[in-house]
């Protein structure tokens, strides 16, 4: 940007006219003429004081004629300024910054500067710094009603816009009816629209106070599980030393078995002494009192190992149900071999398998699981059969009957897609499948199509020969025995 000065003043360091600019000497040869504006660059003559710099100008260095001040601060001669400007990208010759040609102090920003009214009205000159305040007055200046806000679409000077106020008094009466009719509806629906607002808060609060109540709801369940955990980690401990005491009661049966092992070539050792004794000459008394002794003593021996072997088979079986029983309504049943025991129970050696016991808690409901490999009734040679059975526990005096939990069997898929097989249902009240057993165990009650055998050995349900069978009973609505 250039700032435009007085060809005969000269700025100071900050851009303002000195008080008193240096005096100009005439030529030697005395008074002359006045001393001319120089067609190109600045003051050639000599000074009686020495110019200061910023009197220079930054392209000619001669004293400033019509001084330029450019946007970074440095001052040329008009004709320097002009010639700066004629170059395609104009630079400052003092700070190589660019010089806008289009940035001039008189043309955009001079408050002194004398303009004209654009609406060409009467005032014809007017200083830069007047002409907003005029504008706001100027009787050609084009403005708009002011009832524009209430509909009235007139347009016009500021002259004619008195004249229309004038004259259209009953009509902006008339618009400002219809603006306040229009309010007044804006302000019914806003009316109707808060108190419908109103209905959704209490709503709201409505559903916060049930919230608020389920919550509490939650948390007295949430005491009541942890309380049931503690007794639950009781009874665990107490089955820990249950376990403790099999352990030693298992012990001396373990030095039985091994006993009998010792026995056992013992018998093996006195049969052989009794053959030796029949080859020898049977008709010798002794040698047949002894024969006789020897197989008492080989039948005592015989019916103590029979006497262990059934005690060890028996606790086998205890540790096997201690180990896998299930608490809490859900069994998980391994079936291993499952190829041969397809086939004894399609040669009708094994029909069916039961799954360990497990139980809906440590005093519910005592269950287990039925599986006919090769069908049964319906699926039989087609399907396999999975049934479910109650049996009689020992605390069903405590329990409601008739058992009304919901059973879904299931079938694992052992792939990565987990795509598992399984059916549920609802017991029926009225049948004895489900009515406290008086018996061992309660008839079955299941699906005997539960799964084409096609679909459960083509797919990937029997991984290493096995298959896993899950029975899960719903257990949150049973209470407490």
């Amino acid at each position: 940007m250039t700032h435009r000065m007085e060809p005969s003043k000269k700025l100071d360091a900050a851009g303002t006219l000195p008080a008193n600019p240096p005096l100009k000497l005439h030529p030697d040869r005395g008074a002359g003429p006045a001393v001319l504006v120089p067609e190109q660059g600045g003051y050639k003559e000599r000074f009686v004081k020495a110019v200061e710099d910023k009197y220079k100008c930054e392209k000619c260095r001669l004293v400033l004629c019509n001084p330029k001040q450019t946007e970074c601060g440095h001052r040329f001669c008009e004709t320097c300024m002009g010639a700066l400007l004629s170059s395609s990208s104009p630079k400052c010759t003092a700070c190589r910054e660019g010089i806008s040609k289009d940035k001039k102090h008189e043309d955009t920003e001079c408050p002194c500067v004398v303009v004209s009214c654009p609406h060409k009205c009467s005032v014809q000159t007017l200083l830069r710094s007047e002409l907003s305040a005029h504008l706001s007055e100027c009787v050609n200046a084009p403005s708009t009603c002011s009832f524009k806000r209430y509909g009235c679409v007139f347009q016009g000077t500021n002259q004619q816009i008195k004249a229309h106020e004038a004259s259209s008094a009953v009509q902006h009466v008339n618009l400002l009816k219809e603006w306040s009719n229009s309010l007044e509806k804006k302000v019914s629906l806003l009316q109707n629209e808060s108190v419908e607002k109103n209905k959704s808060i209490q709503s709201l609060h409505n559903q916060i106070c049930s919230f608020e109540i389920e919550i509490e709801r939650q948390k007295e369940m949430l005491r009541n599980n942890e309380s049931k955990i503690l007794h639950l980690q009781r009874v665990i401990d107490s089955q820990a030393e249950k376990l403790k005491e099999l352990d030693k009661e298992i012990r001396p049966f373990r030095q039985s078995w091994e006993e009998a092992g010792s026995m056992k070539s013992s018998v093996e050792s006195l049969q052989s002494r009794v053959t030796e004794l029949e080859s020898v000459d049977k008709s010798a008394g002794q040698a047949a009192r002894n024969t006789g002794l020897l197989e008492s003593q080989l039948s005592r021996h015989d019916q103590m190992l029979s006497v262990h072997d059934i005690r060890l088979a028996d606790m086998d079986l205890r540790f096997q149900v201690l180990e896998t029983a299930s608490y809490n309504g859900v069994l998980i049943w391994k079936i291993r071999d499952y190829k041969r025991r397809k086939q004894e129970a399609v040669m009708g050696k094994t029909l069916s398998l039961y799954s360990q016991p497990f139980y809906t808690g440590y005093f519910g409901y005592k269950m287990c699981a039925r599986v006919y490999l090769n069908g049964d009734g319906m699926g039989k040679g087609t399907h396999l059969s999975l049934f479910f059975v109650i049996m009689r526990g020992e605390y069903d005096a405590l329990l409601p009957w008739p058992f009304k939990q919901k059973v879904t069997l299931m079938l694992m898929d052992q792939g990565s897609s987990r795509r598992h097989l399984g059916d549920a249902f609802k017991p029926d009240p009225n049948s004895s499948s489900f009515k406290k057993p008086t018996g061992e165990m309660n008839i079955a009650s299941g699906c005997p199509v539960f799964v084409a055998q096609t679909v459960l050995e083509n797919g990937t349900y029997i991984k290493d020969d096995t298959i896993f069978i899950k029975v899960i009973v719903d257990t949150s609505d049973l209470p407490d025995p």
